[in-house]
């Protein structure tokens, strides 16, 4: 089974827009993304999000058809845990609408948590059956 990716270093190449908060790039029917905070507030990942996908992101319509989407989220140790159910949800409810119409579209998700010197959650978003 496929991992979500864990080391950024393996996005290294890809032309990056955005900003410090969020930033995407795109490879094929392939869209990474980086959030730079990790926090069990929602409303946090929904406005970052939309604001970026309104305002910075447009090289890329919502698709209909099954998606894949593997979340990698870095925390540094010692910090109180994070519910991951909680942060896929939130971020998976701030991507519908720009990568996918709905999150009944996501046919395979894998969430998963490593400890890191950097906070940040790690997202890949593809279109089932497509290669990277």
């Amino acid at each position: 089974m496929e991992q979500a990716r864990q080391d950024p270093t393996d996005w290294q190449g890809l032309d990056w827009q955005g900003g410090r908060t969020v930033r995407a790039a795109r490879q094929g029917e392939t869209v990474f993304l980086r959030l730079s905070e990790v926090t069990s507030q929602a409303r946090v990942y929904k406005q970052a999000l939309d604001r970026f996908f309104r305002t910075e992101y447009r090289d890329w319509r919502p698709r209909w058809g099954d998606f894949e989407v593997d979340i990698a989220v870095h925390v540094q140790p010692g910090l109180p845990g994070v519910d991951l159910d909680n942060i896929a949800k939130a971020v998976l409810d701030g991507v519908t609408g720009a990568l996918f119409f709905d999150d009944v579209q996501v046919a395979r998700l894998l969430v998963e948590r490593f400890s890191a010197a950097e906070e940040a959650i790690y997202l890949t978003v593809r279109r089932r059956g497509a290669g990277a």
